[in-house]
């Protein structure tokens, strides 16, 4: 009797199997699949044909998907544009690389640290201080603009490179995305045959909890160094040498219908360097959203 109902799982059990990977299936999984993915791709689709438009064909309403006549003539008209900036380009790139390279650096670091004591220390209090992070995830930048800017003109660091990096340090959704993962990929098993080996805390973290969640903090260098490439702050930043590029890229959209196509080369321009860092660490973004949400 245990025999045959054994025998009729097995038989559920592959039919199953056999549904699940049927052709219609799979056929209009990858359809849809597809699909969406071309439609999420219409936006950069359409700036990149849009940068190589002549004035007249930007001038056709409605706008057209397609260019008739390409041209790089708004791509080599932009030194020309910026000829007349008070401060060499050079620098407002330099703003750029140098602000999203250390605040991404440390970004990392510090949600790295945090996310360690929530998930693997011997802290009592974790558990409310972590639903404290939690909690602060529902804040957005709008609530925050009147309190941070007078912190910041309590602290005297307006119109310094510190109005950058010092807010975008600690993250609550840094330090919840790395707790996540290191739930999941670093056993408690590890780190204590670790310091029965006599490795202390400093190099637990270095040598051995950092290399395994390494998919997470790429993951979270993606979403860092996007934010710190495009970030234009309001209000806090009055010196043209301490602006960014997105800053000075922005004047150039404010010349109306005649510089659009000059303006969306600038924005082509600006966006290369996200689509490289997505390209490098892609995979392990995959990997880090397919297992952030799995607890011990």
């Amino acid at each position: 009797m245990g025999k045959t109902v054994k025998l009729r799982r097995v038989h559920k059990t592959a039919q199953y199997r056999r549904y699940t990977r049927s052709k219609a299936g799979n056929f209009f999984f990858f359809f849809f699949l597809t699909l969406f993915g071309l439609f999420s791709v219409v936006p950069l689709f359409y700036s990149v044909i849009t940068s190589l438009k002549p004035l007249d064909e930007l001038l056709i309403t409605p706008p057209r998907m397609w260019v008739s006549r390409p041209t790089l003539a708004n791509y080599t008209v932009l030194p020309s544009l910026m000829a007349s900036l008070s401060v060499p380009l050079s620098r407002y790139i330099f703003n750029s690389v140098f602000v999203a390279a250390v605040t991404t650096f440390f970004h990392i670091i510090v949600s790295a640290m945090a996310a360690f004591v929530f998930s693997k220390s011997s802290l009592k209090c974790r558990g409310w201080l972590f639903a404290l992070v939690q909690l602060a995830l529902l804040y957005n930048a709008y609530t925050l603009a009147i309190p941070r800017y007078l912190i910041f003109s309590f602290t005297n660091i307006i119109d310094t490179y510190l109005v950058y990096i010092l807010p975008s340090i600690p993250s609550a959704m840094g330090c919840f995305l790395i707790k996540q993962y290191m739930d999941g990929s670093v056993p408690n098993a590890i780190l204590e045959a670790a310091r029965i080996d006599g490795a202390g805390t400093t190099r637990i973290f270095w040598q051995l909890v950092m290399p395994l969640i390494k998919p997470a903090w790429l993951t979270l260098f993606l979403f860092e160094f996007q934010a710190m490439w495009t970030v234009i702050p309001g209000g806090t930043i009055f010196s043209e040498e301490l602006k960014t590029l997105p800053q000075v890229m922005s004047s150039i959209t404010a010349g109306g219908i005649a510089r659009s196509g000059a303006a969306m080369a600038a924005t082509v321009i600006m966006m290369i360097p996200p689509i490289i860092v997505f390209w490098i660490t892609q995979s392990n973004v995959m990997e880090t959203m397919s297992s952030s949400g799995i607890k011990e």
